[in-house]
């Protein structure tokens, strides 16, 4: 039998296929279980009866995913160029930069109590005005075209929003 690259390429490929379809699927899973003093353990074993927090299986873990807005343009071309473009087109870059400084003023109704001080500037943006420092701080944001009439005020302490108060101004 003479050997040929055609063959050779032939039972190449066999051998590939073959492998390919010994080769056992793994299927990982993740089980929330109860430790001792009530701490979460996190195992690839099924949990022993009772002591099932969570079976990411059957109940996926929520996942939230929040966009950030782009970054302002810098430098000397964008101020040049500001002067020769049409004034819608200064109005759109305007609204556009206002949104990207105090983040989307819409999003401040869903601010709520334990949410993350970092997730509040992530959603709202920096605040219009900021209170006290530390482990305890007071923002506030003033009304905003894109809320309009609405005095927004979010506490925070240690990190985390402890109460929310919006309050409707004339």
């Amino acid at each position: 039998m003479r050997h040929t690259p055609t063959r050779s390429r032939t039972a190449a490929a066999v051998l590939v296929l073959m492998a390919a379809g010994a080769t056992p699927l793994v299927h990982a899973q993740i089980y929330k279980c109860s430790g001792r003093g009530g701490i979460p353990v996190y195992q690839g074993t099924p949990c022993p009866p009772g002591q099932e927090l969570r079976n990411f299986a059957t109940d996926p873990a929520e996942v939230s995913v929040l966009p950030l807005p782009p970054w302002p343009a810098t430098g000397g071309a964008a101020t040049s160029a500001a002067r020769t473009e049409p004034s819608t087109t200064r109005a759109r870059n305007a609204a556009r930069s206002e949104r990207v400084r105090g983040g989307d003023p819409a999003q401040r109704r869903y601010l709520f109590a334990g949410m993350p001080a970092g997730e509040v500037l992530a959603r709202a943006g920096p605040p219009d005005m900021k209170a006290g420092g530390g482990k305890s701080a007071r923002w506030t944001y003033l009304p905003h075209p894109g809320d309009p009439q609405t005095l927004t005020t979010v506490t925070i302490e240690q990190g985390r929003v402890t109460d929310v108060e919006r309050k409707v101004v004339r």
